[in-house]
């Protein structure tokens, strides 16, 4: 509306109030180049949050992969002793409980050692 004053010739408007007009839309103007930069700059810093959000999510996801794959095979192990079968050799050891306690110990000692090593953990 305001750039439509400024082109209008009209024997209503006085002249003087031209420049009111010219002026007034280079401010709207001025005004609407800042706006777009705040948007621009708002803009990148959501992105900025998002990706440092991702980032975290990235970080937890490691961990927790990390701790769920230490598990599964030590929760294999205690599947496979929790059937109580009479056939189980080491079901019959005298120290088989502590055996098995060593062994899954060992391979969550080894598999931490291993993700540490990797960088993972």
């Amino acid at each position: 509306m305001i750039t439509n004053l400024v082109k209008m010739d009209s024997e209503f408007i006085a002249e003087r109030n031209y420049k009111h007009f010219k002026e007034l839309h280079d401010n709207i103007n001025q005004a609407v180049e800042l706006l777009d930069y705040y948007h621009e700059v708002l803009y990148d810093e959501l992105n900025i949050y998002h990706s440092s959000m991702s980032t975290r999510l990235n970080d937890i996801m490691a961990l927790l992969t990390v701790f769920s794959v230490v598990f599964i095979p030590l929760t294999f192990i205690v599947g496979v002793y929790g059937m109580n079968f009479d056939n189980m050799p080491e079901l019959h050891m005298p120290n088989g409980y502590f055996i098995a306690w060593v062994v899954m110990l060992l391979i969550a000692a080894g598999m931490l050692l291993f993700f540490k090593r990797k960088k993972w953990f």
